[in-house]
């Protein structure tokens, strides 16, 4: 088992390094900072530029800066932003838990909706509620998340005017934007708990609980749930990693305070340290996301470990 965990430790550590590489890399293709800075200051020398690239630190070669990068993260020192030179750390901090809070009231919400509807999809096997619900989540899996979005604003902002239509104002404010997520997850979530159970319960060990004369829902909550639960569980753990990835455009388009946002407007400004910082707080959590339920999958199924 410790050859297993260091073995997913250090795909782990090679993940974070490509991914800080790679946005590293690309985040000084957009453009120059200083001219960015400069803009709309009237006229510009080539001096100006060249004072503030020095003092943000850019005209040093890339492997130095990348380097210098990597060495402030096992400190938590991300560098400071280049608009207003607040701490990168400290914007991460005021914008991580809007995120975490956001990707787990969606995901409770999808679990709460796909449990039920996936057993009783697979209790009905065949007839025309399962085909229903079959029909529905594969229409949730055709729905793109930002078209969805403006949809529900447009519905219950804009139409209804009973939800705030962005920012995060109080518990309605996170009814749209977790829905939207929520939507999409219970759409793949169904289908899974569906499968699982209709395997669940084809197993001989459910006929023999029927046979004892026990009842449906003792056979369907006790043991074929709890059975067919092991790969939801998996799954869902590494959902809720690509789910906060996957949140940015969610965030910006309910002007979110979180992660996403913030990762958005580091882009439009070309704040690299605060883009660095936030690409790399967000890689973290997913990989250590995917790495707890590795090793909770490898203590589960032996055959995991030895694969």
């Amino acid at each position: 088992m410790a050859g297993f965990i260091l073995k997913r430790l250090l795909q782990a550590i090679f993940v974070i390094l490509a991914v800080t590489l790679i946005v590293s890399f690309a985040v000084r293709l957009s453009g120059d900072p200083a001219v960015m800075l400069l803009s709309g200051g009237g006229n510009v020398t080539e001096q100006d530029l060249q004072n503030i690239r020095q003092a943000l630190g850019l005209e040093r070669p890339f492997h130095i800066q990348y380097l210098s990068f990597l060495q402030g993260i096992f400190v938590g020192d991300f560098g400071n932003s280049f608009m207003g030179a607040t701490p990168v750390a400290a914007l991460i901090a005021q914008a991580l838990p809007a995120t975490l809070l956001l990707a787990f009231v969606s995901l409770l919400i999808s679990i709460a909706l796909s449990v039920p509807l996936g057993i009783y999809a697979a209790v009905h096997r065949g007839r025309w509620p399962d085909q229903l619900i079959r029909i529905l989540s594969l229409v949730g899996l055709s729905f793109p998340n930002f078209w969805l979005a403006i949809m529900l604003v447009l519905l219950f902002s804009i139409m209804l005017g009973i939800l705030p239509p962005s920012g995060m104002e109080g518990p309605e404010s996170f009814v749209m934007p977790a829905l939207t997520m929520a939507i999409i997850l219970t759409a793949t979530n169904v289908r899974l708990v569906r499968t699982s159970m209709l395997e669940t319960l084809s197993q001989q060990y459910i006929m023999v609980a029927r046979s004892k004369g026990l009842r449906d829902n003792v056979v369907l909550y006790k043991h074929a749930l709890r059975n067919s639960a092991i790969p939801l569980v998996t799954y869902i753990g590494l959902q809720f990693g690509n789910l906060i990835g996957s949140i940015v455009i969610v965030e910006r388009v309910f002007n979110w305070p979180g992660m996403g946002t913030l990762a958005f407007d580091a882009i439009s400004n070309r704040d690299y340290p605060v883009l660095q910082g936030t690409i790399a707080v967000l890689a973290l959590f997913i990989v250590l996301i995917n790495l707890v339920v590795d090793i909770a999958y490898g203590l589960i199924d032996p055959r995991i470990r030895t694969e």
